[in-house]
């Protein structure tokens, strides 16, 4: 059964949990919703946006970051803040670290480590900053010792793991695979001049990256360095071995999304559990990364997932040391396949599927400290809550953390006597600070942005369900202001993956609330091929990108107009970005009498041309049945959106990036170009400092208001442009 609960309640609940949360209620407040403010864009682009937490080994303190936006300049800076969490009426307080700060994360020493590109005191005016780890140790009124340096290493230190016992430290960063030190240089291959071209050659793997062209012979690499008096000693110990013949070459982190979940030190700090993929010819078209063990003898690493030729990630040692816990994948080259639990016995190196039974994919793991529960995240029916797992059983519990709908929870950290430290986010509101003991509902600890969302236009989210393709239930959420009389316009909303899901969370991107906030009813539709509802589910859009999804998307906004009397199904838009760009440029040659206009962001136009531009080439030749281009034609040209321009006449503002090398730029302004010889009304907008995604918040300012202009413009609306062309092609 769902639960519901009013965001009044959610405020009393902060308002309980410290003087200083005492703040107005973001969904529900006293304050009538038409005397307030609508949400709006440089809301979006200017809220506080709250990080991860870390806490002291006895669970006594926590820290966090808040990133917060300037709203003049839009210049972002991190603050750092300390709670006691023995008192239940202590107030947060900010750490004053001296300057930059970021990434800070306990050690068992009591010592608060962090990253900072700060300048030591003693370092010469004209010499270069760079990224560093740092330390203090703050007191649970937030007074802090003084700050000391730990690393002072020739290269940008990009993140760090301070073991077990804080005796040694783990730091990472890009630099050549040939480097016996941390940060050593060498001549880059790859540009032989005499000109500024750069060469590459088949057999290094990826060309360019997610946004960035690749670097031949340079990879995120991880050292381990003793910790002597708090600084670290030594040249350190390469986790990827000796270079040579036969050595491990591969990115750890793995690129471009991997971090500190991608290695694990051993409990006893004997060494670190790592997770890395061969980066050669094959890479591009491989999703085998692995789990590698480095005893730090400075000996080759031990491959521990050899035998399995899909993913294993996630690893995670039980802390009296006797297990190893990872995440693993069956299926070779499929991205999306189900993250089951597994259990290594570090001992006699035996090893069993913990979770087989439970269909649902685990998307990060963690130990309770007395070594009894696996604690673990999974996509569920558009939720993301937390699991408890038995390690002796295999048994998944779902644990029942919120008094409303669980909604995004995130960044879990298990505490001492069966505590959990999280986030938790959802449509309505972004990511606070929770705390749970003894697996009971949480309670509130920050107030990073409640406070500033109680001021704005309340909103509500309703989520149904329906009869979808092949009859199976499919899942749906209708977001709209509060207490907003019809007719209002409707926007249907379709995420990409497309192995994803809209699901009740907070997005600093594509965000329902800020939509709403315009006037618009949000309609969006966890179609087949999403996550949360089974592997099955998820599997069936192989092959199938136009069909089921469509049907889907056709259903389900005629069941959300039929659920809510006070949406103008006449009046509707449709946008969506990446699989959902891709599905615009499909309704504009399968639907193309539905809607108003389109919105579509990063698509596909033509699967062909997408077969070989792309940069991860296992995600397009999986989609296709495991088949390239060459192999299949068919497979491709099935569902191409190319081979239907014929029939597109509904105006689309079509949106890429330069620096998008996922769905390369090339293929948006292909769909602007078709637009524009149908002689469909279009607007092209390209960024050309953004990748798959649009970051910046100049850029993402820049976006929210063309996106609503062109909205406005075909739906109306106080905003609307001058009266729409007779030519719109409707």
């Amino acid at each position: 059964m769902l639960k519901h609960i009013g965001y009044a309640t959610l405020a009393a609940m902060l308002a309980s949990a410290s003087p200083a949360l005492a703040a107005p209620d973001a969904e529900g407040s006293a304050a009538p919703a038409d005397e307030r403010a609508p949400m709006s864009p440089q809301d979006l682009v200017t809220l506080p946006r709250l990080g991860g937490a870390t806490a002291t080994k006895d669970g006594r303190l926590a820290v966090w970051t808040v990133t917060v936006t300037d709203p003049a300049s839009y210049a972002r800076s991190t603050q750092v803040w300390l709670r006691d969490l023995a008192r239940r009426d202590a107030v947060p307080v900010q750490l004053d670290l001296g300057g930059s700060a970021s990434s800070p994360a306990f050690g068992d020493d009591g010592w608060l480590y962090f990253l900072s590109d700060r300048k030591p005191a003693d370092a010469d005016k004209d010499a270069a900053a760079t990224s560093q780890v740092w330390r203090v140790k703050p007191d649970a009124e937030g007074k802090v010792s003084a700050i000391e340096q730990v690393t002072a290493l020739p290269a940008d230190v990009d993140g760090f793991i301070v073991s077990p016992g804080a005796a040694k430290i783990l730091v990472f960063g890009a630099m050549p695979r040939s480097c016996t030190s941390y940060g050593c240089t060498a001549p880059a291959a790859h540009l032989p001049g005499p000109g500024t071209g750069r060469l590459y050659r088949a057999e290094d793997g990826f060309v360019r990256h997610w946004d960035k062209w690749e670097t031949p012979g340079s990879y995120s690499r991880a050292f381990a360095f003793a910790l002597v008096g708090g600084k670290a000693s030594g040249d350190g110990v390469a986790l990827d071995g000796p270079d040579g013949a036969g050595a491990l070459v591969g990115d750890t982190p793995t690129q471009p999304f991997g971090g500190n979940e991608d290695l694990a030190w051993a409990p006893d700090a004997s060494g670190v559990y790592f997770v890395a993929r061969r980066a050669d010819a094959e890479e591009p078209m491989s999703t085998n990364l692995d789990i590698w063990w480095n005893d730090l003898s400075g000996k080759a690493p031990t491959n521990l997932t050899a035998a399995n030729q899909a993913t294993d990630a996630l690893p995670a040692p039980s802390p009296d040391g006797k297990w190893l816990a990872w995440a693993a994948m069956a299926r070779p080259g499929y991205e999306s396949d189900r993250m089951v639990i597994h259990l290594r016995n570090v001992a006699t190196g035996e090893t069993r599927e913990l979770t087989g039974a439970f269909d649902r994919s685990f998307g990060s793991l963690a130990w309770t400290p007395d070594s009894r529960w696996i604690i673990g995240t999974a996509g569920d029916v558009l939720d993301v809550p937390v699991f408890r797992v038995d390690p002796k059983s295999g048994a998944v519990q779902k644990l029942d953390l919120m008094a409303g709908n669980e909604a995004h929870i995130g960044n879990v950290v298990p505490l001492p006597g069966n505590g959990l430290l999280f986030t938790r986010d959802s449509i309505g509101a972004p990511a606070e600070l929770y705390l749970s003991r003894g697996w009971e509902q949480a309670r509130p600890l920050s107030d990073a942005a409640m406070s500033i969302l109680g001021t704005r236009a309340s909103i509500v989210t309703r989520r149904f369900s329906f009869i979808g393709a092949d009859g199976d239930t499919v899942w749906g959420q209708i977001t709209r202001l509060e207490g907003q009389k019809g007719p209002i316009p409707a926007i249907l909303y379709v995420h990409g993956g497309p192995q994803g899901s809209f699901n009740d969370g907070w997005s600093s991107r594509w965000n329902p609330r800020v939509v709403a906030s315009q006037g618009f009813a949000v309609i969006s539709v966890d179609f087949h091929g999403s996550t949360g509802y089974g592997q099955a589910f998820t599997d069936s859009i192989n092959k199938d990108w136009g069909g089921k999804p469509l049907e889907d998307l056709q259903l389900g906004l005629a069941a959300a107009l039929k659920l809510d009397s006070q949406i103008d199904g006449a009046n509707a838009c449709a946008m969506g970005a990446s699989y959902g760009g891709y599905m615009m440029n499909w309704i504009a040659g399968k639907w193309p009498d539905r809607f108003k206009c389109l919105v579509q962001h990063d698509g596909v136009f033509d699967a062909r041309a997408m077969g070989y531009e792309t940069e991860e080439l296992w995600f397009d030749t999986w989609e296709h049945g495991g088949n390239t281009y060459f192999q299949a034609p068919e497979e491709y040209e099935r569902w191409n959106p190319v081979n239907h321009v014929d029939q597109w006449k509904t105006p689309m503002l079509v949106i890429t990036s330069e620096k998008d090398f996922r769905i390369p730029y090339t293929q948006g302004i292909a769909a602007f170009t078709a637009l524009q010889m149908r002689k469909v009304p279009a607007e092209l907008l390209v960024f050309p400092d953004e990748n798959h995604w649009v970051l910046k918040p100049k850029n993402s300012l820049q976006w929210h208001q063309t996106v609503f202009g062109w909205l406005h413009r075909w739906l109306g609306g106080a905003e609307a442009e001058n009266a729409k062309p007779e030519d719109g092609g409707q």
